[in-house]
């Protein structure tokens, strides 16, 4: 019977939290607020937030982000090119290749993904691996 379940880690909401926390203050202290979304591995959103003065439909892509990261336990970045629009349409944008996507990692299990959007590509990662580092991911 041991084929038919596993036990499995699962991040909690006070990961979830904690992540927020250090993902808004981070990206305070480089000056662009910015949209911040946190899934499961079952790609459910946890938590999600919006900063006073990001984008609004940044909201939308941070999401994809944070569920491809989770979807692929891999960084969105490393969506290949070629496959990036033809996986968006597929997906109706719940898969993108942009920058700001991360899988949560602890102790070697993949817990969820989170997504971060508003900035540039590089402030986008900056905060997501702020918010890792709050809960050792």
């Amino acid at each position: 019977m041991t084929d038919f379940t596993r036990t499995a880690r699962i991040l909690t909401h006070h990961a979830a939290l904690a992540m927020l926390q250090a993902a808004v203050a981070e990206a305070e202290r480089i000056g662009q607020p910015q949209c911040i979304v946190i899934v499961d591995a079952s790609c459910v959103t946890l938590a999600e937030l919006r900063m006073t003065g990001s984008k609004p439909l940044s909201l939308r892509s941070a999401r994809a982000k944070a569920q491809t990261a989770a979807s692929i336990g891999d960084e969105t970045t490393n969506i290949p090119d070629a496959v990036r629009p033809l996986i968006g349409l597929a997906t109706e944008g719940a898969v993108t290749g942009l920058p700001g996507g991360l899988p949560i990692v602890v102790d070697g299990h993949l817990v969820g993904g989170i997504g971060v959007g508003s900035g540039n590509g590089e402030q986008d990662i900056a905060v997501a691996r702020a918010a890792l580092s709050a809960i050792g991911a």
